[in-house]
């Protein structure tokens, strides 16, 4: 009987090891190839939900949402874009929320502490938290931001991430814009022993849309580098004016 006590209490610190949740920190270089679907992540893509194939630098053309299915306002306000507009002085450096932002060609860091984790994006400078506690939560008359409020959990060797009180912004960067009750569901992975990360990034938006989205991303970790200074500059506007 001894012996099995004391070879329990000793399996006690390898238990409490295994359970320690994997460490994201580091800095993250988007993948060049459009991600596929991850086994161990689209199991849990809502039913009724699109694919979007937007990831990194691919963008949709004039009137193209990947399978999005948009409210009559939501359309309507789409057939009203104008590209040229959008790129000028004014708007040249409107900030996107995250539904946009995360997947964009430009890397990320994040520094991960035992209840909190903070993601910097180099795009527009834009820092994200995600905390591991509900007493965050905001109510819901709470302040939108561009990066919301992110609340997480761990099931598993994955974060869940539930981020609501986004400011209205864009999707897919064509005249299709979120509105302040988006959510957003995310769940983070790594794979290949620590040297990728891999997401899913699903939103829901029933004032815009009929139906859910969902980006797969991908990023590869690079030692030694941090994120730098987005510095984006609206004089650029005026080379697409000419």
């Amino acid at each position: 009987m001894i012996r099995r006590v004391l070879a329990l209490l000793a399996a006690l610190p390898l238990a409490a090891a295994a359970a320690e949740p994997p460490d994201f920190s580091g800095f993250w270089m988007l993948d060049r190839t459009q991600p596929k679907s991850d086994p161990e992540l689209a199991p849990h893509i809502s039913p009724n939900t699109v694919v979007l194939a937007d990831s990194g630098a691919a963008e949709f053309g004039i009137m193209e949402f990947g399978g999005l299915k948009l409210k009559p306002a939501a359309l309507e306000a789409a057939k009203q874009w104008n590209p040229k507009q959008e790129m000028s002085v004014s708007n040249s450096c409107k900030i996107p929320s995250i539904v946009y932002a995360l997947q964009g060609p430009f890397p990320i860091e994040i520094m991960q502490g035992k209840d909190i984790i903070v993601m910097r994006l180099e795009y527009f400078d834009l820092a994200r938290t995600f905390f591991f506690n509900k007493r965050f939560t905001l109510p819901p008359d709470g302040p939108r931001t561009k990066t919301g409020n992110s609340i997480a959990h761990w099931e598993g060797d994955q974060a869940v991430v539930v981020t609501t009180h986004l400011k209205s912004a864009t999707i897919t960067n064509n005249g299709l814009e979120h509105s302040d009750n988006i959510k957003v569901t995310e769940r983070f992975r790594l794979a290949e022993g620590g040297k990728r990360l891999i997401a899913t990034q699903e939103f829901e938006d029933p004032e815009v849309l009929d139906n859910r989205g969902v980006r797969h991303i991908s990023w590869r970790k690079v030692e030694g580098d941090h994120v730098t200074a987005y510095d984006c500059d609206p004089s650029i506007a005026e080379n697409y004016a000419q």
